[in-house]
């Protein structure tokens, strides 16, 4: 029953997610059409666009979702399906966007759905953690720590160093701002489930201040993700900002609960082989999509016998008049033998 619930909701979450995506990007081309600030250069002119808050409305829904569906399922199994956030946003974008869609976007949006699924399969289980005692402990971890420093150094590295050189040529900079802060976020959703449970269990978490101190950090951490998502996607095509963004926060989450939750500790080499090779096919799909946007697909690029109106051309090698192998074919043109014969006779 809880898989099943966490698959739902994770489903769902996948689909509002990537709708957001779409109504955000409509409404800041709104605002750009206008005149006003855009967000790529500071501006918070958004704040007044309706279209913007529609997709902040269908992200919180999404987010809320997920943040279900992780208090129900591990957390290796709801991420991976983020990939169909990627599908519903490039089919939307191509649609209400004019945003290119070409042949290799397409197989790019079927291979993630195909690694997500075998993610899904493999998936990982993590330790148990029923109680805000135990997650104490895990937070505790010098493993934990260490990594939590890293990327909060990293990320101030982002925003204060790298932001104002390459924020604005390089979609990898402020992306990895939202991946490497998101990736601690669902830690605090994961003890937020774990608190919720316990509330509705009738035991009294709101005097426990670790449940506190979890909320504050994830409305933190989802300020930062916000601001710097908008900027990516002021600056950016939706259709390059979501699968870049799918596959960094993807990677970011499974590295965090692989040392928070232990969920690779006790998994067999079958689960560990899926597990890696779903993954690494997102990850060629997110190439495919990501790599060849640009690339115009038109049917002069395949062979003669397969384009519109040229069926009736045999392809070249079932031609008669095809040329001899170069092994077949005299060394000098026959002319030019004639003429070195005619040398060498008034030689003698």
């Amino acid at each position: 029953a809880g898989f099943g619930l966490g698959l739902g909701l994770a489903l769902s979450s996948s689909a509002f997610i990537g709708g957001s995506f779409v109504l955000k990007k409509k409404g800041l081309l709104r605002l750009c059409r206008r005149g006003r600030a855009r967000a790529g250069q500071g501006g918070h002119a958004y704040l007044r666009e309706w279209l913007w808050w529609a997709g902040l409305l269908c992200m919180g829904v999404g987010e809320a979702a997920n943040f279900a569906a992780y208090a129900f399922a591990p957390a290796t199994l709801v991420t991976p399906l983020g990939a169909l956030s990627v599908l519903v946003s490039a089919v939307l974008s191509s649609t209400f966007l004019n945003e290119q869609l070409n042949v290799h976007g397409k197989i790019g949006c079927i291979l993630s759905i195909l690694g997500s699924t075998v993610m899904v399969i493999h998936a990982p289980q993590e330790e148990e953690v029923s109680s805000l005692e135990s997650m104490a402990e895990k937070l505790k971890d010098p493993g934990f720590i260490v990594f939590a420093v890293c990327v909060l150094v990293s990320s101030l590295l982002l925003i204060f160093v790298a932001g104002p050189r390459y924020g604005q040529s390089n979609v990898l900079v402020y992306v990895l701002v939202c991946s490497a802060i998101g990736s601690l976020s669902v830690s605090c959703v994961k003890g937020l489930g774990i608190a919720l449970k316990e509330l509705f269990s009738g035991k009294p978490v709101l005097k426990e201040p670790l449940g506190w101190v979890l909320l504050v950090c994830l409305v933190i951490c989802i300020s930062i993700q916000i601001n710097y998502l908008n900027k990516a996607l002021d600056i950016f095509n939706t259709s390059v900002v979501t699968p870049v963004y799918y596959v960094l926060f993807t990677t970011a989450v499974m590295t965090c609960s692989t040392i928070l939750f232990k969920e690779w500790q006790h998994m067999v080499l079958d689960n560990v082989v899926g597990s890696i090779s779903g993954f690494l096919t997102i990850v060629s799909g997110i190439f495919l999509l990501h790599a060849f946007r640009d690339m115009p697909f038109t049917p002069s690029l395949l062979p003669l016998f397969l384009q519109p109106g040229r069926a009736d051309l045999r392809p070249p090698w079932s031609s008669a008049d095809r040329h001899q192998s170069c092994q077949h074919q005299p060394l000098l043109p026959s002319e030019d033998k004639g003429s070195q014969s005619a040398e060498e006779q008034e030689k003698e």
